[in-house]
């Protein structure tokens, strides 16, 4: 079983800077690519940054220059640091990881967090 928790969203100013942390816990064989999305209401969900166990990060263009994705593989968690924040940025952020588990070879599966929400308004 693998859990994902996210944590760190809230309500900030255009401008103004949030961090967000996920943690994913619980038994695998193996664990691969760490990402954010985020889904506004109305909207589909969107990839926001995906990095992989070699750090090896790719972003949405939209986030280009503006959020910066990190990885700590020993304690198995992903940070998005969100800078200059606008409000298009609005919306539930969610992390999933990529996780081989079962048993011989396993499967890999994607394991998804319950989201936190973020918004940016004055």
């Amino acid at each position: 079983q693998v859990q994902v928790v996210e944590s760190g969203g809230g309500l900030v100013q255009p401008g103004g800077s949030l961090r967000l942390s996920c943690a994913a816990s619980g038994s695998w064989i193996d664990i691969g690519p760490m990402g954010w999305y985020r889904q506004a209401p109305g909207k589909e969900r969107e990839h926001v940054a995906t990095t992989t166990y070699g750090g090896d990060t790719t972003y949405a263009d939209s986030v280009k220059d503006r959020f910066t994705m990190s990885r700590d593989n020993y304690k198995n968690m992903v940070y998005l640091q969100m800078n200059n924040l606008n409000p298009e940025d609005t919306a539930v952020y969610y992390c999933g990881a990529r996780c081989r588990t079962g048993k011989g070879w396993g499967v890999w599966s994607n394991y998804w967090g319950l989201g936190t929400q973020v918004t940016v308004s004055s």
